[in-house]
Formats: C-alpha cells, sequence, structure tokens
C-alpha cells in the first residue's frame, strides 16, 4: 500500500469519527433540551392545577394526586374562594432533578390580594417529571407539613362619645344579636322564639324560607348583656337558634342622650348602595344622631392576618385592625341624667327639652329631649321663644335709655295699627315700673314701648346674643339652630316680634346662649363636640355691663316677685330667669310653648314644653320642670 493511500484511508477514517461525535453532542444537547422543557412543562402544570383548583391533575412524586388535592384542601381552606392566579417564575434543572419557583396571587377578603412565591421541587420518575411532596408543605414556604394558612379577621373596636371630663357617654359593651337559622328551625320553635322576644312574624318566615331553599338566617333581635342574661336559657334552648355576642357602643340606658347621641345597627341595602366603599354587609356602623354624623370617625378599619398554624404569631400577609376614635363631647352625664329625669315628670307624651350650659366656657352640658325618640328638639328644633325674647327687647330698651325704675303703663290690651294686643291672662298691672313689667312679662309694657323701633333694631338687639348668627358650625352637631329674627316689615311685625311672636324662632340651645350670655357678660358659641375640632371662631364677644346689671336685677326679680317664683328659694342657689309663653293656631290648632330661660350659679339653662294646651304658662308648666332639673342636679 502507498503512503499516501494510507494516509487518505486514514484521513476518511478521522472524518468519520469527527461526523458521528458531532452528531452525539447535538444528539445529546436535544436531550437535555427536552428534559429542561418536560420539567418546566410539569411545573406549569403544576401552576395551572393550582389556579384552577384541580390539583389532582398534576403529576407528584410522593404521593398521589387525590391526597395532594386533599391536603390543598385543608391548607388553604381559610383563604377563601377567590380567584388564584399563577405563573411559573423560573425552572433550575440538575440530571433528573429540578426547582421552580411559582408566583401566586390569591384574592382574599375584602378584595385584598395575598401573593408570595412557592418553591417547588421536581424528580424526573419513570420518565416522567412531578412535584415531589412530602419533605415540605407544597403551597408556601413558611408553611410545615401538615400545616395550614390561619386567617383571623378583626372588625376592630368602634370608637366611644365621651363627655365632659372622659366620662363615658356611649361605651363598647357586649350585645347578642339573635337569628334563626331557617334549616335548623322550625315553625315550632319559630313561635317560641316569637313568645321569648315578643317579636312576631317569624314562624311565617321560617315557613317561607324553607319553601323557597334559602339559607340565610333570619334576624330576630339584638338584647344588651342583661336583657339577654335574662332569657339566654330559654333562647338556648330553642331548635335553630343563633346567638352572636359582639361590642357595640352603648350608653347607661337606651334613652339616654337620645335622640342626639344617636345608635349603630346593621347597615342597610341604601348604606351600602350609597357608600359601596365604605359599607358592605354584615358591617355597623352609625344609623343615627352623632353615631351617624361622625360614623367616619368613630368607625375602625377592619383588619385581616393571615399566618401559619404553626407559627401564628408571624404574620404573612395583611395588617390589624384599626380601631374608631373617639368623639369627645361637652356633655356632663349628672346634668344630662337630671335633665332628663325632668322631662320624664312631665305627663305621657309630652314634648319638651333641656338645654344646660356652662356659664363660664359655653359648653352645653345637657341636651335632652322628650320624647326620646324621634325628632331632635332641643339643639335643632325651631319655636317662638314667647315672652323669654323679651330678655332681648329689654336689653334693647335698656339700652336707648328706658330706666328700669320708669313707670310704663301695663293695660289688658293696647292695638298697633289696628292689630289688639293683650296680656296673656288678660290682666293689668295698675302704674308699674319697667322692671316689675318685665318680671310679671306685660305684654303691652312691651310693645307700646318698642313703637319706635327701627326695622333692624331686634334683629341687631338678638345678634348680640347670638340668634340668627352663623355659630351652628361651632357646635359641632348638624342641623344646630341659632334662631332667627328677621328685619321687621312694619309696626305689627315690630310689635309681634318684641314679645316672641310672629316670626321669631330660635332653639332650645339658642335660648339658653342667651341666659349664659347675660349671666357671663359677653356671647360665646356654645360648642358640643370638640374632638374632632369643630368650626368658628368662638372669642367672646361682650354686652354693655350697665345694661346687664339692670337686666339681671330684672330676671332675678323675675324670680323673686314675677312669674317665675317656682324656682326662688331652691337649693342650689339663687336663680335668675324669665318665663315664655309662646302662642299658635296652626292647621286648626291652639295651643302654646311654654319655656323658661336663665341660670343657677354657673349652669345657664333653657326648659321648652311644646305643645302645651291654651291656658297654661311658662309659669306653670316649664318652671316646675326647671324646679325638678335644677334641685335633683344639685343633690347628685
Amino acid at each position: 500500500m502507498s503512503a499516501r493511500t494510507v494516509l487518505a484511508t486514514t484521513t476518511a477514517g478521522l472524518l468519520v469519527a469527527a461526523g458521528a461525535g458531532g452528531y452525539m453532542l447535538w444528539n445529546d444537547h436535544a436531550e437535555q433540551q427536552r428534559l429542561d422543557n418536560d420539567a418546566r412543562l410539569a411545573a406549569a402544570a403544576f401552576a395551572d392545577a393550582w389556579s384552577s383548583r384541580s390539583l389532582d391533575k398534576a403529576t407528584y412524586v410522593g404521593t398521589d394526586p387525590q391526597a395532594a388535592a386533599a391536603d390543598f384542601r385543608t391548607t388553604t381552606a381559610q383563604l377563601g374562594n377567590g380567584t388564584i392566579r399563577t405563573s411559573v417564575k423560573s425552572v433550575t434543572r440538575d440530571g433528573d432533578a429540578a426547582s421552580a419557583a411559582i408566583d401566586v396571587a390569591w384574592q382574599v377578603s375584602g378584595g385584598q390580594t395575598f401573593s408570595w412565591t412557592d418553591p417547588i421541587a421536581l424528580e424526573r420518575s419513570n420518565g416522567k417529571w412531578g412535584v415531589v411532596a412530602g419533605k415540605r408543605s407544597l403551597w408556601h414556604p413558611k408553611l410545615q407539613t401538615n400545616d395550614a394558612f390561619v386567617v383571623r379577621l378583626d372588625a376592630g373596636q368602634r370608637g366611644e362619645i365621651k363627655g365632659r371630663d372622659g366620662a363615658g357617654l356611649m361605651t363598647n359593651q357586649s350585645v347578642y344579636d339573635i337569628s334563626l337559622d331557617p334549616t335548623k328551625a322550625t315553625a315550632a320553635s319559630a313561635l317560641r322564639m316569637e313568645r321569648a322576644t315578643s317579636v312576631s312574624g317569624l314562624s311565617a318566615k321560617v315557613v317561607a324560607a324553607k319553601a323557597s331553599g334559602s339559607k340565610a338566617t333570619i334576624p330576630v333581635i339584638t338584647y344588651r348583656k342583661d336583657d339577654f342574661e335574662a332569657r339566654a336559657s330559654t333562647l338556648r334552648s330553642i331548635d335553630g337558634a343563633v346567638i352572636a355576642e359582639r361590642q357595640q357602643p352603648l350608653a347607661t340606658n337606651r334613652s339616654f342622650g337620645q335622640p342626639l347621641l344617636g345608635n349603630v345597627g346593621a347597615v342597610t341595602a341604601d348604606m351600602i348602595k350609597k357608600n359601596p366603599n365604605t359599607y358592605r354587609s354584615g358591617m355597623y356602623a352609625g344609623t343615627s344622631g352623632l353615631q351617624q354624623q361622625y360614623d367616619s370617625v368613630m368607625l375602625p378599619k377592619a383588619g385581616m392576618t393571615i399566618a401559619a398554624r404553626s407559627e401564628p404569631q408571624t404574620v404573612l400577609f395583611g395588617a390589624a385592625a384599626k380601631n374608631g376614635s373617639d368623639l369627645v363631647t361637652t356633655l356632663d352625664p349628672k346634668v344630662q341624667d337630671a335633665a332628663e329625669k325632668a322631662l320624664a315628670n312631665l305627663p305621657q307624651g309630652s314634648v319638651g327639652a333641656i338645654v344646660a350650659i356652662d356659664v363660664k366656657t359655653s359648653s352645653v352640658l345637657a341636651a335632652a329631649n322628650a320624647p326620646t325618640y324621634g325628632i331632635e328638639r332641643a339643639v335643632t328644633g325651631r319655636y317662638a321663644p314667647g315672652s323669654t325674647f323679651k330678655i332681648v327687647s329689654g336689653f334693647e330698651l335698656l339700652k336707648k335709655g328706658l330706666n328700669p325704675d320708669t313707670k310704663v303703663a301695663c293695660p289688658q290690651q293696647t292695638s298697633i295699627d289696628g292689630l289688639s294686643f293683650r296680656n296673656f291672662e288678660g290682666e293689668s298691672l295698675g302704674d308699674p315700673t319697667f322692671r316689675d313689667d318685665f318680671a310679671h312679662s306685660c305684654n303691652t309694657a312691651f310693645v307700646n314701648s318698642t313703637k319706635g323701633f327701627a326695622a333692624g333694631d331686634l334683629q341687631q338687639a338678638a345678634a348680640l346674643f347670638g340668634i340668627g348668627g352663623d355659630w351652628s358650625k361651632a357646635v359641632g352637631v348638624d342641623g344646630a339652630y341659632t334662631g332667627n329674627v328677621p328685619t321687621s316689615n312694619g309696626a305689627t311685625d315690630t310689635a309681634a316680634m318684641t314679645i316672641g311672636q310672629g316670626r321669631v324662632q330660635v332653639s332650645p340651645l339658642a335660648m339658653a346662649a342667651v341666659a349664659a350670655s347675660v349671666a357671663r357678660g359677653s356671647f360665646v358659641p356654645p360648642t358640643l363636640v370638640t374632638s374632632p375640632a369643630p368650626a368658628g371662631d368662638r372669642t367672646p364677644k361682650p354686652l354693655d355691663a350697665s345694661v346687664l346689671t339692670s337686666l339681671r336685677q330684672m330676671m332675678r326679680q323675675t324670680v323673686t316677685d314675677g312669674t317665675a317664683t317656682l324656682v326662688n328659694g331652691i337649693v342650689g342657689g339663687d336663680v335668675y330667669a324669665k318665663t315664655g309663653t309662646a302662642e299658635f293656631a296652626e292647621g286648626g290648632k291652639t295651643g302654646a310653648h311654654a319655656w323658661l330661660v336663665g341660670w343657677q350659679g354657673d349652669v345657664a339653662f333653657a326648659v321648652l314644653v311644646a305643645d302645651v294646651p291654651t291656658g297654661q304658662t311658662g309659669g306653670s308648666v316649664a318652671t316646675p320642670v326647671a324646679k325638678d332639673f335644677l334641685e335633683m342636679y344639685a343633690r347628685s
């Protein structure tokens, strides 16, 4: 053989060997890619099975699909049925073993999304890739084997309503919501519930729920702790009864501070519709009064935390609840209680209000209403003040130079532009001084004395005492009424307004502020809510001191020798006051509003008894209520 032939043969052999080695390298690379892809597909199949909650569709090593699916359900049960989004973040393979990272986003309570990255191991067995089970939890890196997620929902505590010096007016206490489960209740057990709670119609509701297949519980009643405990054994023995305890702000009794303070109850469908971002079904919120007005302040922000059952203190997601803020008011429980008890002594069905104000600070100490449901009258009511307005018109007369000791006639009646004005009981004082006219509330003396008033004189005088002023926001109560004294449109209008009739309107709050202004010597807008801080300027506006000296003497004489003698000499010190009777005729109905306004010591007050029969007066109706109020407070 020649050398060339050998060389050619050798070269040919080398070419064949090189071709075989390249093919082998290429084939190995393709195999590795295939294995990588199979591992990634296995991880993706697991992620897809997770998002669709069909974990029995994935392939596993160390467990069977049904066991893995059961473990998933047990572990994640408390996360709820929200949408799950998963994706494969990465896959790294080393031979027949691989590791993958699965991104998980689970929608949980309140629309929040619990997100995490879950590392998993994969192995290739019998030519197939599967997720490795048994070494650790498949569902979260912080979970141990056979662990579970624990979800804690915390509604948080609603803010309370505080009074003067931090006194608790409405504090969080246990209440018990009673309802019926229609799947367990029967018509007979529903009748037992009706008898136990005095709530009618429950049997029919249970029958209707069974017919429709409804499983929703049927609300029955909510009890305070004492009321519940008196019925607890009976309620627990009723088939289908559901008893749920929760916390809710309550006053010392159902009527305390009502309707001003308001109530808390289950949110309504209308509330959810108007404020879907704030309210949801099952929540409790303020439904009336200050509880409703300041609901955004007192409403807690619900909290939710997710942890591992094995490490409950380590929060994996969420935040604790944020309690609502307290509403701070100036109400004094002792003063409020005395005012409410005084009104409770009125005949059943009576309508009235008492407002008490601290003379030094112009803080509202009490705002009591009768009845204690329905309309709030003490702060927002609108009534003619009757002769209590003579504090204002008397001040203006004194300021214009009328001496209290000047003789001012008090005839039985007088006429202004053909319109007749008379004294309430048709009396005549003969030849009295002006201070006597004030003390005995002589209408004709005031009407005749104010004939020369300009159109705006009474309006301006009333403004000095805050009537009609722009201070309602300083009170902190929606609808707080400061009163109205319009510009007079003529002599008869002036005459009517002089004695607190005609177009003059006030609230008990406004008249209590008038009395406090006389006692203090300046007008300071009253306030009831102090936190959140209300708007408005509360700078004192001084009144003419020399005029006030005479006015105070006249108000004292009203008590010692006038229309309010019933409060003379009572416990607690000297009382300064003015009675008022405002007659009305509306819609074929006639009657009167009876008033007494004044002060004793540092407590100024306005007492209103509305809609009393014609013939009754402030002296005969409102003054006894004021006496009860002042004496009960003095002895408290």
